[in-house]
């Protein structure tokens, strides 16, 4: 499933979920949140892409020109928004070379084809919030979508640390593994460590866990293994570890899971 199709089809499956979820409905990955607050979440993040998308390049960071959405009152309004959100952005993005520039907030994040990745898995994730919200069955992950939804959360949100940043290894490797039956097998080494940097706009000092890809090289402290869906949902904080099976140092994948659960914050 190519990543507007993904998006396009958990950006429905969210709204129909949000529809079918109690207008008081926590969702209990986003402590706080409605099914109606993941919603707007939602429409408003995808607005802003497809505006994005949709300057020239070399426009520069979006500012006053990017206009926030206004929040509805009435529930029907309010996914009619995500539904309009989602068809501007794969307008916006559709017959776009992946390869084209485009401002991104990460730092290899700066095209086109990043874009619509990152909202792909977005998606998804959300959709599964509202889904979770209303209390009904998890429509099951595709596992091409998932195994690329590992990918994206090792190599790009918990690895792609900012070129003003500094990775310490520390606490050993953790081997994340798709193999469940079917599946087209899959691994990802974890280095363990730490980011140390200061914010050059902001002046904040950080200090956080952090892990980087690395080749396999020998045996790493541990392994977490599983389908890709539960791997991916677990590193999300999505799903718990019930469906994964772990071997060797436990504490280390405990410090990976924190430590991506926290890089999407």
């Amino acid at each position: 499933m190519d990543a507007l199709a993904s998006l396009a089809r958990d950006s429905a499956l969210l709204v129909a979920a949000v529809r079918a979820a109690p207008a008081d409905a926590e969702v209990p990955a986003c402590p706080g949140w409605t099914a109606r607050d993941l919603a707007f979440h939602v429409a408003s993040v995808q607005a802003f892409w497809a505006s994005v998308v949709g300057r020239e390049p070399g426009a520069g960071l979006p500012g006053a020109d990017v206009v926030p959405l206004e929040r509805p009152t009435d529930d029907a309004a309010l996914v009619g928004l995500v539904h309009d959100a989602t068809a501007h952005l794969v307008a916006a993005l559709a017959g776009r070379d992946p390869r084209e520039p485009c401002w991104s907030w990460h730092p290899d994040g700066h095209t086109v084809g990043w874009v619509a990745r990152r909202q792909q898995h977005e998606a998804l994730v959300h959709r599964v919030d509202a889904e979770q919200a209303a209390g009904g069955r998890v429509t099951p992950l595709d596992p091409d979508v998932a195994a690329d939804g590992v990918d994206e959360v090792l190599d790009v949100l918990l690895g792609g640390h900012p070129a003003w940043t500094a990775f310490a290894p520390a606490g050993g490797t953790v081997a994340v593994v798709v193999d469940a039956h079917g599946e087209a097998p899959h691994r990802w080494d974890v280095e363990l460590g730490r980011v140390r940097g200061t914010g050059p706009e902001s002046g904040r000092e950080y200090d956080v866990p952090a892990g980087r890809l690395v080749p396999p090289d020998g045996e790493p402290d541990a392994v977490v293994a599983g389908a890709a869906a539960d791997l991916d949902l677990w590193l999300w904080g999505r799903g718990g570890s019930g469906g994964l099976r772990v071997t060797g140092d436990a504490g280390a994948v405990d410090v990976l899971r924190a430590a991506a659960v926290d890089a999407m914050q």
